[in-house]
């Protein structure tokens, strides 16, 4: 009789800079992606009383608080239309990209088990935390959908272009949550950095005010913040609020480059993940 084939043997060893097979892996893994996806949104609704309705009132609660200090005691300028919408729209990008900050960036010392035992591609790891929060994204938009129609507001035709809009979202956010979570693993006092980063980019970014307060020369600069593109983008599409295309357009660029920086430096530690942690 013949001899069997012999069988298929797999090497896993580490390895230096970025490989075009990488995201193949990273395909490969994909039930896996989703599967810690949908365990961290089983795990941070598990025993609460409203359950997914914190991704609603969120939002809707800090809408209300700038309505009434900023819209209607400081007056802030709205461009014509209703402040809490100028709020609200650029509320339903900040909580996605906050919450893949605050969570993704310390998910690889909270994993340290499955780090540490089993071989997977761990880029998975943050990326399963910043896909979770794409269900609090999708909750938040038809919330602003739902506000929009009691004001009377439509959206404009880029609307349909939502898909894009939210890959926008999805860059900005991975490209912080890998820098992050890499850079925890051997720096743990990064995570306790997180709140303070979050709430510098909150002011730093157009979310209680129009970027038309921002002078024109600085616009650019002022772009080099990611989310500011972000949430000026989200805006003009939601509200038609005239967006300044150089501020988009160096928010994408900063995107792009963070994305890949972050990517780049998280393979280059990844071997050593489970010795650091």
């Amino acid at each position: 009789m013949p001899a069997p084939p012999p069988k298929p043997v797999t090497r896993i060893q580490a390895t230096r800079g970025v490989r075009p097979g990488q995201l193949g892996e990273v395909w490969q893994a994909r039930e896996t992606l989703l599967m810690l996806a949908w365990r961290e949104v089983k795990v941070r609704y598990k025993q609460t009383v409203l359950g997914a309705l914190w991704a609603i009132l969120q939002p809707l609660l800090t809408m209300a608080v700038f309505a009434v200090f900023l819209g209607i005691l400081a007056k802030v300028p709205s461009g014509g239309r209703p402040y809490p919408l100028i709020v609200l729209s650029a509320l339903v990008p900040w909580t996605f990209f906050v919450y893949a900050l605050t969570q993704a960036g310390g998910s690889l010392v909270d994993k340290e088990e499955l780090v540490t035992k089993v071989y997977f591609p761990r880029l998975i790891i943050p990326a399963g935390v910043v896909a979770a929060g794409l269900v609090d994204f999708g909750l938040a938009f038809l919330t602003l959908l739902a506000v929009m129609a009691v004001y009377g507001q439509t959206p404009t035709w880029w609307v349909f272009l939502f898909p894009v809009f939210a890959v926008f979202a999805l860059a900005v956010a991975l490209g912080a949550a890998l820098w992050l979570s890499s850079l925890s693993v051997t720096y743990r006092d990064v995570r306790y950095t997180v709140t303070f980063l979050s709430q510098l980019l909150f002011y730093a970014s157009p979310i209680a005010y129009l970027s038309t307060l921002v002078p024109h020369r600085f616009r650019v600069l002022y772009g080099l913040n990611p989310v500011a593109g972000l949430v000026e983008a989200f805006r003009a599409m939601m509200l038609g609020t005239t967006p300044s295309w150089g501020l988009i357009g160096a928010s994408l660029l900063v995107t792009a480059l963070m994305l890949l920086t972050g990517w780049m430096y998280f393979r280059r530690t990844e071997r050593t993940f489970a010795d650091v942690i």
